[in-house]
């Protein structure tokens, strides 16, 4: 179970929103108070005075028996994770973050963040700590290595699979990500049949099943379009200006590339 422990009522009032939303279950006490037998991490404040070290009996703060104790009892030992590694202490400003901390050191150890991508014009990118999707975006091909780049940030061993399609455009998201682990997962399959209602979630639902299929590790992935790719691209401007004019090869190469996007290909192609 996870606990809140906070006399802060800003952070109070942010997490028990956040854990709600999620539909996930917890308790609350106050920070000096005795935490549940069943407590797997605690979610504190930096002002608050949680007592996380263990009593001169040897006892932890919370019931005998319980995670919390067993945690305790080993931040006398020579592991270095303890009790806090049981206690989230909640930046006021990123309360998302320290809920999905204490998803995944509550899912024991099974709290890898790996990040799915559906790659196209505007990919699908879901989030998923101990195989639970925590957030999820659909975002235009510029913006989505930022996003991705922002949701891995405070993981501690996060990794990106992305899918094999769409494959010059899943090229420029590998190569605009940096210091992160990828791999390129064959997508084949991943997109589900859509029923009434889900119209527009397949590239969503896509990159939830691209998490959770194991791929090839990769630090690049250039590739050059080819012919035919180009000849869609110059047709796809063509038709977005109602035929009044098409883009050069060049710029059609630096759109395939992920560089540009068509309508502002057709402004460089105007003011040139």
């Amino acid at each position: 179970m996870i606990v809140v422990a906070t006399e802060n009522f800003e952070v109070y009032h942010d997490l028990l929103a956040e854990l709600r939303e999620r539909g996930v279950s917890f308790t609350t006490v106050e920070p000096d108070g005795e935490l549940p037998e069943e407590t797997q991490v605690v979610l504190t404040a930096p002002d608050d005075d949680l007592d996380t070290a263990p009593r001169a009996d040897g006892d932890a703060t919370s019931p005998p028996g319980s995670d919390a104790d067993h945690a305790a009892d080993a931040a006398t030992s020579d592991d270095p994770g303890g009790l806090d590694s049981g206690v989230v202490v909640v930046d006021p400003d990123d309360p998302r973050g320290a809920v999905e901390e204490a998803l995944a050191i509550s899912r024991e150890g099974n709290g890898r963040t790996i990040i799915g991508v559906d790659p196209g014009e505007q990919p699908g990118i879901a989030v998923c700590t101990g195989g639970i999707v925590v957030a999820a975006f659909q975002v235009p091909l510029t913006e989505a290595a930022t996003i991705i780049e922002r949701e891995a940030s405070d993981a501690s061993d996060p990794l990106v699979r992305i899918g094999d399609g769409a494959r010059l455009r899943g090229a420029s998201i590998v190569d605009d990500l940096e210091d992160l682990t990828v791999e390129l997962v064959d997508e084949t399959g991943t997109t589900p049949s859509l029923g009434s209602g889900a119209r527009g979630m397949g590239d969503v639902l896509a990159a939830a099943n691209i998490a959770r299929l194991s791929g090839e590790r990769i630090e690049t992935r250039e590739i050059e379009p080819t012919a035919g790719e180009i000849e869609t691209i110059k047709r796809r401007s063509r038709e977005a200006s109602g035929g009044d004019r098409t883009i050069d090869e060049a710029l059609a190469r630096r759109v395939a590339r992920g560089e540009l996007t068509v309508e502002e290909a057709l402004q460089e192609h105007r003011s040139g």
